[in-house]
């Protein structure tokens, strides 16, 4: 089978505990929160959410516990059309998680690693790989199993003339290194956002760390309610979100990413691929945790039609 969009990828799910007064008060002290939901975690594993949401055909490489959250991240995937027989299961280590306190638009996260930073390169299933249009890693900091190998999987995916994407996300240690560079020398489409793009460029303004990194061939960078802009061939453009009711801005930036190589793999131009990119990260924030609200194909495509003929 050719896949669309092969994900490499950490695995964990979320718990989200929703109230004005969530920070916990140690001395055993007992709080109520207004609400709590289990999610489908994991940056990587909300992009291949939604990809598989708008049509495409996704199969998920990564490593999990045999866990009961393990169970429940396998059960997500395969309602979700996601082909997971490049999942390895250990069970030597436990699945991920973050629990996240949602206070408003605020929110703190507590994360256990476990199978997150656990795949090694030697676990990836180059067939898999070698089946893909598209390769995208999420998370690459949170990746330290998988690092080392990148650079010469990604070589590899380019050779049988496959593309190439990464979203770094945010480095917990602020070293921002950990082998990114020489990744992105064989990367198509680099996707931070705003602030990660900053640090990492070690740079103060968005003109100046795109110049930064200019070699890469496209790059588009998430900037929240401000929408996104997109750099190619040393041009640039950029679109603005619809307005939403927001709930939850879990995800959004990878339900973007989802939506905006959806628009590149179905053909489309950069600007109509920015601007459906937009939409998903938009509407995916209409409901509590990251994939609940992700659009599908039915509902994207009238907003987009009608966003272009505006």
């Amino acid at each position: 089978m050719k896949f669309d969009v092969v994900v490499i990828g950490e695995l964990n799910v979320d718990l989200l505990l929703y109230g004005e007064d969530v920070a916990p008060s140690f001395g055993q002290v007992e709080k109520l929160v207004d609400d709590a939901t289990l999610e489908m975690g994991g940056s990587s594993a909300i992009f291949a959410h939604q990809a598989a949401r708008l049509g495409l055909r996704v199969a998920y490489i990564g490593k999990l516990g045999a866990d009961a959250f393990g169970d429940f991240m396998r059960g997500r995937f395969q309602e979700a059309g996601i082909d997971t027989s490049g999942v390895v299961v250990d069970p030597e280590i436990k699945t991920g998680l973050t629990v996240h306190l949602v206070r408003g638009a605020d929110r703190a996260m507590l994360t256990y690693p476990g199978s997150i930073a656990a795949l090694e390169p030697e676990e990836v299933d180059v067939f898999l790989l070698r089946s893909a249009r598209h390769v995208h890693v999420g998370s690459y900091f949170l990746q330290k199993g998988i690092q080392r190998g990148l650079p010469l999987l990604f070589e590899r995916v380019r050779e049988v003339g496959a593309t190439t994407s990464l979203d770094p996300g945010w480095d917990p240690e602020e070293n921002w290194d950990s082998g990114l560079r020489e990744v992105l020398l064989h990367t198509d489409i680099f996707l931070p956002n705003e602030q990660e793009l900053l640090a990492l460029a070690r740079q103060s303004t968005l003109e100046g760390a795109l110049e930064h990194f200019r070699e890469i061939p496209t790059t588009v960078v998430k900037r929240g309610a401000s929408g996104a802009v997109a750099c190619r061939d040393g041009s640039a453009m950029s679109c603005s979100p619809p307005a939403v009711e927001v709930v939850d801005t879990t995800g959004a930036g990878d339900s973007f990413d989802a939506g905006f190589l959806f628009g590149l793999l179905e053909g489309h131009d950069l600007r109509k691929a920015l601007e459906a990119g937009c939409l998903c990260g938009a509407l995916s924030t209409e409901k509590s945790g990251g994939v609940e609200s992700q659009p599908d194909l039915r509902r994207l495509r009238p907003l987009l039609n009608r966003q272009r003929e505006g």
